[in-house]
């Protein structure tokens, strides 16, 4: 153990005033690092107070375009393979789907060595005429340390949105010090069908450096040609929060989900034009997936019972059909199973009672069919998942409506 030096002390001083000389206090370099560590938190739990008493919740209507007289749909499925991998990375994850003018689409995830990797990179694949085409880079850290301003040490989950005028908008998970719970949200567009991308900003989530908030669902429309973007907070608590932005991709308002504590990557849908559910990944021991609602176009929330289907900390994902059903992507838990190894897609009328359509992919206890993302072109559903955490998996179906119902 480190034992701190005493001054040399002359033989004429008498025994006392040694004493005293070799009992000067020193202050340990562990008291600075706690001292540190509690400023932290207090500027933490301050930051999180000016947020929510400053935050203005602003409501919007949710756009219902293409929505049918509600009727019962079926699924076929027409194809299921694997997106393109780029070379040379053996690790892929967090894929997102936006779609195109014309039936085609967008798919983006990460690759590279290994999550968090310094070869991770943000890569795009475009769907057309029923093929997906190769990978190219969209985002890595070097281009996101360049055009922000600062060193990005990782870079993570992307999501993606295409607004009216055919801009696509491409939100990037991105750290410089620190685990995933120091991240920040880089907001990238593209006028050119997604070859190339521009920062345009680091998004406003945070009066403490914007930390902290990170994306992984997909964002929902809204009736005036902007849209909803799910964001979540990460460090100490978890929560789910919601961004608006306007049609020309400026962020206006943000929002809280509810009042818990312990869930995140909230999928958004809309049941009509002013009420909205919240579909939430779980990060307590309940192990349910969480729920919550709103009744005023997403400015206010309520947090309502988790739904009767199990949730170990893992992602979901969940639209509405054109026509009124409701689709969720879940990974199911059977006897002998683990949190990812089976990946469910169940429908509802309602939003609270769900029944089977399919397990997309199972296989043994250790397994990973995870982080799945989907979305309705016309009368076709697309889903993405991460396989294994080696590639992308894309599943495509016919959606087959029936009669009408009352």
């Amino acid at each position: 153990m480190y034992e701190p030096e005493v001054p040399t002390v002359s033989a004429g001083f008498p025994p006392l005033e040694r004493m005293q000389i070799s009992q000067i206090p020193r202050t340990r370099p562990g008291q600075w690092t706690v001292l540190a560590c509690a400023l932290i938190v207090l500027l933490v739990i301050g930051a999180e107070a000016v947020r929510w008493q400053r935050t203005a919740h602003a409501s919007a209507v949710p756009s219902m375009a293409g929505a049918v007289a509600a009727s019962s749909a079926t699924l076929v499925e027409l194809s299921h393979i694997h997106i393109p991998a780029p070379q040379g990375m053996p690790s892929a994850h967090a894929s997102a789907l936006t779609p195109l003018a014309g039936d085609g689409m967008l798919a983006f995830w990460w690759a590279g060595s290994r999550e968090s990797g310094p070869d991770v990179k943000v890569f795009a694949s475009r769907w057309r005429n029923g093929a997906w085409s190769a990978p190219w880079v969209v985002a890595s850290r070097d281009s996101l340390g360049k055009a922000l301003g600062f060193g990005v040490r990782r870079i993570g989950n992307p999501v993606a949105w295409t607004d009216r005028a055919g801009k696509i908008h491409l939100y990037v998970v991105a750290t410089g010090l620190g685990g995933w719970a120091a991240a920040r949200i880089a907001h990238l567009a593209s006028t050119d069908s997604g070859t190339s991308f521009q920062v345009k900003r680091v998004l406003p989530t945070s009066p403490l450096f914007n930390t902290s908030a990170l994306v992984r669902t997909s964002p929902v429309a809204l009736n005036d040609g902007g849209w909803w973007l799910p964001v979540y907070f990460e460090i100490g608590n978890k929560y789910p929060m919601l961004m608006a932005f306007d049609a020309n991709g400026n962020p206006t308002s943000l929002a809280r989900i509810g009042h818990s504590t312990s869930t995140l990557q909230p999928a958004i849908v809309p049941v009509s034009a002013h009420e909205v559910r919240a579909l939430m990944r779980d990060d307590s021991n309940q192990e349910r997936v969480q729920h919550a609602s709103s009744h005023d176009g997403g400015a206010n929330w309520e947090d309502l019972p988790p739904l009767d289907l199990p949730n170990k900390s893992t992602s979901v994902a969940a639209i509405r059909l054109t026509s009124g059903q409701f689709l969720m992507l879940h990974n199911h838990i059977a006897a002998g199973g683990s949190d990812r190894n089976l990946l469910r897609l169940s429908i509802s009328d309602d939003m609270r009672s769900w029944r089977t359509v399919a397990d997309i992919a199972k296989g043994p206890a250790g397994d990973e069919f995870s982080y799945p993302t989907m979305q309705q072109v016309g009368d076709e559903l697309h889903i993405t998942y991460t396989w294994q955490r080696q590639a992308i998996a894309h599943h495509r179906y016919r959606i087959k409506l029936g009669e009408t119902t009352s």
